[in-house]
């Protein structure tokens, strides 16, 4: 055999029998192994694979041992990083197979697809003038936003990348088909002339499941060129430019290497593609096709992909519904269906399901009863699946989905070694995970970070930096333990779409905290709100970007300096009050924020009061909860937050009083004003019973009284437990509600019912309770000498005193208070 090309020897064929074409679909396990098997034997002296040719210096990569697939060619425009495309490959893709086997062999390969600067070229006009009905095809425009390209939704095994939602085999080169342009899904027609009614379950017997044997390496190929060939002939091409002109250039790049290699020639192409390879066409009239092509400067690089990116559920749709198990398939060495289920058997134990291997070995008998009863040659995936319901789920759909997500599809990520050519920011990104030890991931996970330590404080501040430059890798999430400033929630998952964010941001920076800080500064330019602005303020603080600040700090000057708006103010001091925590915890300078908070606060108090003056019942309701919030945040400044502001929290309280009593304020807002007074203790209850008395008297509205009575005992539990524990005011609502007229009842009935229903079932329990016993009868909670226990007039300070050690246990406050480490025994005693 030595001195002979397996291309000519494959066929019996002498010299100038022409190249050896091998049509596979993407990502089929089946079509990998023939393709190795066809390799194998043809021992071709060049490899030709469909793929964008500027990667031909990325292919030795491929046998880097921390190359691990699934991995994907990446090419983007250079002057406009988020046009891009990708080209995924797993393990059980052909053209990795194709790839690894060249290089295992020392055979040349390459990539003879249209050249990454055309199509992403082609992507820019279809901005420019619409993608429907102008024959550009929609290759790489990437409707769904994750960076893909769109290429080969349906999986119609036509060996095309590009967008192919009606399944035709030619990545929709037009969208308004003419009278030859009948759309058509190639294993579809072939499914249903084989009598199948499902194509995936057609191509799992015929190619999945068959072995390719001593011999007969080729003849897949042979048997589906023609296949593929008689499609073409009775649906055509479909007259589409972008196919033509990749074909075009195909046939350009295969005259090129028979002139090199002569007969020594493969080509792993998609099948759709092979009789229009084989196609006898002069080279003029190829040349014709490419004339005038758009270009754009694009770089390529390799970046890691995930099976769950090659399946449709995740809106990529590579062709599969099924990597996980199309990749068991692949690397299974033997009993496929043991193996697989077996798999399945030891997911389900680790989610403390009870399975023995008796489940597993009835599982198999039962998967290949179904398969004969079928009329298939080996168990397929709908078996196995109707097997694992039957017998390790008994019957329920829960855990099947479970098996569905975690095997069928899997969150395998792959990884490329930090030798492949990556954007300056892209390094340091990496070099800040391995220095970090946060690995990236494709199954999301929560991460709980402590900010007192040294470690946990990089990986914070390098997740809200990423944040700022639009790389969603992480977001935060609550936290189930401590509520304290030092605690964080976080929780991450790496997309492969990632990566691209990664280089469109590599604009801001050649580093992380440099391309953050940037960004920051030209997002408080182009910010269009107050809000927005103390938003990003916070964010700035949260990243610790230093020198972003004092920009970020001069345009929220600026801007507070020029907004009226007493509700912008209100809106954006919360956000801002928030940051100044973070100071004592990260270490961060947050003197000139307090000066700009408390500037606001201070013409937030000047503008509230004739702001809320003849508000309807919606402005009323939004300029109550600026109240609400405007309170915390004046809160948390605390009583002397910058020099020369004086003492905020009383003139805040002076605000409120001032509020309450203007009759032209509407009785939502004087409500609440009362009940914030009351609970900082400004107010005493006979003051607060007093003002309740007056608006529930008869000559108010009967609106304005409920939605004062919203207003201060509205907005959750707190309200209802005031009302539980002082009986004159559950009185006065109850006397007054008893007296609005039959005809007002209705109005204001829903405005009742949305303040009540907020309390919690005990609340509203209790409160009934109390109104169904009525005023006076010595029920009440509060009454003296009631009799029951714990409800004296007076506190009970030895009852207290007696729990005091069972709270102690339950708060784990036994030593010291983790956060302030303050010894609490004298506090709680």
């Amino acid at each position: 055999m030595t001195g002979v090309t397996g291309v000519a020897r494959a066929e019996g064929r002498g010299a100038g029998a022409g190249p050896l074409l091998l049509g596979v679909r993407h990502h089929g396990p089946g079509s990998a192994r023939a393709v190795r098997a066809a390799l194998e034997e043809a021992r071709p002296r060049v490899v030709l694979i469909e793929g964008p040719p500027e990667a031909d210096a990325l292919i030795p990569l491929a046998a880097d041992e921390e190359m691990r697939p699934p991995v994907a060619l990446l090419a983007h425009a250079v002057d406009e990083p988020g046009r891009s495309s990708f080209w995924p490959l797993a393990e059980f893709s052909p053209e990795w197979v194709a790839i690894r086997w060249a290089l295992a062999h020392d055979v040349p390969a390459r990539f003879i697809d249209l050249p990454a600067t055309h199509t992403l070229a082609w992507g820019r006009q279809e901005d420019a003038t619409g993608p429907d009905g102008d024959g550009d095809g929609d290759r790489d425009r990437d409707r769904n936003g994750d960076g893909d390209g769109d290429r080969d939704r349906n999986g119609d095994g036509d060996g095309d990348r590009d967008r192919n939602d009606d399944g035709d085999g030619d990545g929709d080169r037009d969208s308004a088909p003419g009278p030859a342009d009948l759309r058509i899904d190639p294993l579809g027609v072939l499914a249903e002339t084989a009598g199948y009614d499902d194509p995936e379950r057609w191509w799992e017997d015929v190619v999945e499941h068959r072995g390719a044997g001593k011999g007969d390496a080729l003849a897949p190929f042979t048997v589906l060129e023609e296949a593929m060939g008689a499609l073409r002939e009775t649906y055509g091409s479909g007259g589409h430019d972008r196919d033509l002109v990749r074909e075009a250039y195909m046939r350009l790049q295969v005259r090129a290497a028979q002139r090199e290699f002569e007969d020594g020639v493969a080509v792993v192409c998609g099948a759709w593609h092979v009789p229009a390879l084989r196609q006898k066409t002069t080279v003029a009239a190829d040349k014709a096709l490419l004339k005038g092509l758009p270009k754009v400067k694009t770089d390529m690089t390799w970046v890691p992909w995930t099976h769950r990116r090659l399946s449709r559920i995740s809106g990529y749709g590579a062709g599969i519904e099924s990597p996980g198990w199309y990749g068991h398939l692949f690397s299974a060495p033997d009993r496929p269906v043991e193996r697989w289920l077996t798999k399945v058997a030891g997911l389900l134990r680790a989610e403390d399901r009870i399975v023995s291997s008796a489940h597993v070995i009835e599982a198999v008998r039962l998967a290949e009863t179904l398969a004969a009863m079928r009329g298939r040659p080996l168990p397929g995936l709908s078996e196995t699946t109707d097997a694992v319901r039957a017998v390790m789920c008994e019957g329920s759909d829960i855990p099947l989905a479970l098996v569905h997500d975690r095997l069928v599809v899997g969150d395998v990520l792959g990884e490329v070694p930090p030798t492949a050519p990556a954007v300056p920011l892209q390094r340091d990104l990496a070099r800040l995970q391995r220095r970090l030890r946060l690995k990236p991931e494709a199954l999301e996970r929560e991460l709980e970070l402590d900010l007192r330590k040294e470690t946990d404080a990089g990986r914070s501040r390098l997740l809200h930096r990423l944040r700022l430059l639009g790389v969603a890798w992480g977001e935060p999430a609550a936290s189930r333990g401590s509520t304290g400033t030092f605690r964080e929630t976080w929780r991450l998952r790496w997309e492969p779409e990632l990566s691209v964010r990664v280089a469109e941001a590599g604009v801001w920076g050649t580093t992380v905290l440099s391309a953050a800080t940037a960004k920051a500064e030209a997002d408080g330019v182009a910010a269009q709100g107050l809000a927005d602005v103390t938003a990003l303020a916070e964010r700035c603080l949260l990243a610790e970007l230093p020198d972003a600040l004092p920009t970020v700090m001069r345009i929220l000057a600026d801007r507070a300096a020029l907004d009226t708006d007493v509700g912008h103010l209100a809106q954006a001091l919360p956000a801002l009050v928030r940051s100044l925590r973070y100071g004592d915890v990260r270490g961060t300078h947050t003197g000139a924020l307090g000066e700009v908070a408390a500037g606001l606060a201070e013409r937030v108090f000047v503008g509230l009061p004739p702001a809320c003056a003849t508000l309807d019942a919606d402005a009323a309701e939004e300029m109550r909860r600026h109240v609400d919030a405007v309170h915390g945040a004046v809160g948390l400044l605390g009583d002397a937050p910058a020099a020369g502001h004086g003492d905020l929290r009383g003139r805040w309280q002076s605000v409120l009083r001032v509020l309450c009593g203007r009759d032209t304020v509407p009785g939502v807002i004087r409500g609440r004003a009362v009940r914030l007074l009351l609970d900082e203790g400004e107010l005493e209850q006979d003051e607060a019973a007093l003002l309740m008395g007056l608006v529930l008297s008869p000559g108010t509205p009967p609106a304005d009284a409920a939605a004062w009575i919203e207003g201060f005992v509205g907005g959750g539990s707190g309200g209802g437990m005031l009302l539980v524990h002082d009986e004159r005011l559950l009185g006065l609502v109850d006397a007054w509600l008893t007296n609005v007229p039959a005809e007002a009842f209705t109005d204001v009935l829903p405005l009742l019912r949305r303040t009540f229903s907020a309390y919690e079932p005990g609340v509203r329990r209790t409160l009934g309770e109390l109104v169904r016993r009525g005023p006076g009868a010595g029920g009440g909670p509060a009454a003296a000498g009631s009799g029951i226990p714990g409800f004296a007039a007076e506190l009970d300070t030895a009852r207290a005193d007696a729990v005091l050690p069972v709270v102690r246990l339950l708060l784990g406050l036994d030593e010291v208070d983790e956060e302030t480490g303050n010894d609490l025994a004298g506090v709680t005693g």
